[in-house]
């Protein structure tokens, strides 16, 4: 008769999750922040410079990114707006194109965390 032997490390993968979670999260923001810049509209380069992430922590797994000018909701929004450089949705666009590349990023942390 064979016999196999297991050993458990769940507590150490969920330590080793919960640390790289927020910075898996935040690495993902970044990436949504340097995809974002160079689609919104420019004109003196204040809503471009204004570009932001609010990062996620161990108590909130959410960042967020955001612009952060008194008419950077209504650059995004207005979609009749025409602009020499950059357009409308410069924010939400690259979210949706590119949303598996994001959760690809956070996967990778989370996979080395894990050392796979």
């Amino acid at each position: 008769m064979s016999s196999v032997t297991t050993e458990w490390n769940g507590d150490a993968a969920i330590a080793a999750l919960e640390a790289e979670a927020p910075e898996a999260v935040n690495h993902a923001a970044e990436l949504l922040r340097g995809d974002s810049v160079p689609l919104a509209p420019i004109d003196r380069g204040q809503l471009r410079a204004s570009a932001q992430v609010t990062p996620a922590t161990a108590g909130s797994l959410t960042a967020y990114v955001s612009y952060d000018t008194s008419y950077a909701a209504r650059q995004h929004e207005e979609l009749d707006w025409q602009h020499d450089e950059g357009q409308s949705k410069y924010l939400e666009g690259p979210l949706t194109e590119n949303e598996a590349k994001y959760q690809q990023a956070i996967a990778d942390r989370l996979g080395k965390a894990l050392g796979t």
